[in-house]
């Protein structure tokens, strides 16, 4: 059964999107009474957090799981595709942050003012991203959906940058202005980090990497009484979102109604363990003869 998760994961992108509006509008004039470069990097860091719900609902408009005459794939790999487009919004954060703070260091700047108000609003700022975080990457994982879990990656990136960002602009109050500009790079580090993580995670669906060893596919069908053995094994797709498994499966079956029973019960048993999962069997008579009965592993 296949679900579609895009009702739902739209709904949670236009609360979260509406959110980030708004803790984007309040870094932005804290930024400005302040003339803090941290805070505005991590008003610019917020921007993306905008821009990335407003690329995940276009990318969650074309991603339907559901094939179609030109997709008999489903269309995941548009989620995939709105993920790594936040990657790189992560990776532009990341370079105007640095570019910001190296300016700063070689022309000056005027020095940051911060008053206690200030600091309220920020708390604020600070409750609603952990808000959103957690709030998206439990429904996305529920749902599976991963332009969800890559935006409360960036989201709980956001958080740590805006706790640095707090704690810089304390120090500066007590009248260390330093603390503001050194501050600058490890939020860049962050950032960064956020983007390669939602990068290496939305890869392997895009390049059809192996979703699960051949040798545990290999394992669950031979266990199904009526299995001789399997070979010429193939898996894509992502544990938890979408899985696409291949095999010849040898059976031991007099007619095509028990083949059909055996090959059945494989995948019953292969969809109860990487649900959600699609399988195609090709089913070989007992007496079968092959080079590549069984997977063996990679020699290096």
């Amino acid at each position: 059964m296949i679900y579609d998760n895009r009702t739902e994961v739209r709904k949670v992108l236009i609360i979260t999107l509406l959110l980030n509006v708004f803790v984007m509008g309040l870094k932005v004039l804290v930024g400005h009474w302040t003339g803090s470069l941290s805070l505005l990097a991590d008003a610019l860091h917020s921007v993306t957090d905008s821009a990335n719900n407003v690329l995940g609902l276009v990318a969650i408009k074309f991603s339907s799981p559901l094939p179609d005459r030109e997709h008999p794939y489903g269309h995941n790999k548009f989620e995939a595709l709105g993920a790594l487009g936040i990657a790189a919004f992560l990776g532009i954060a990341c370079f105007e942050i640095v570019q910001g703070a190296v300016e700063r260091i070689l022309k000056g700047g005027e020095p940051v003012k911060v008053s206690p108000p200030e600091l309220w609003l920020l708390l604020i700022v600070l409750g609603i991203n952990i808000f959103v975080a957690f709030y998206e990457r439990n429904v996305g994982k529920r749902v599976g959906s991963s332009i969800l879990i890559a935006d409360a990656t960036h989201t709980m990136s956001d958080v740590w940058v805006t706790i640095s960002v707090i704690g810089g602009l304390i120090g500066v109050w007590l009248g260390y202005q330093w603390l503001d500009v050194a501050l600058a790079f490890p939020v860049a580090l962050l950032v960064f980090w956020s983007g390669w993580s939602v990068l290496t995670e939305n890869l392997p669906w895009l390049v059809d990497q192996m979703a699960i060893a051949p040798e545990t596919i290999h394992t669950i069908a031979v266990s199904v009484p009526g299995v001789l053995n399997c070979h010429d094994i193939a898996s894509r797709g992502v544990i938890g979102r979408q899985v696409f498994i291949e095999m010849h499966l040898i059976v031991d079956a007099p007619d095509v109604e028990t083949a059909h029973n055996i090959t059945e019960e494989v995948e019953k048993q292969l969809e109860q363990r990487f649900h959600p999962v699609r399988i195609l069997i090709h089913v070989e008579p007992p007496a079968y003869q092959s080079e590549r009965i069984t997977f063996e592993a990679e020699q290096t």
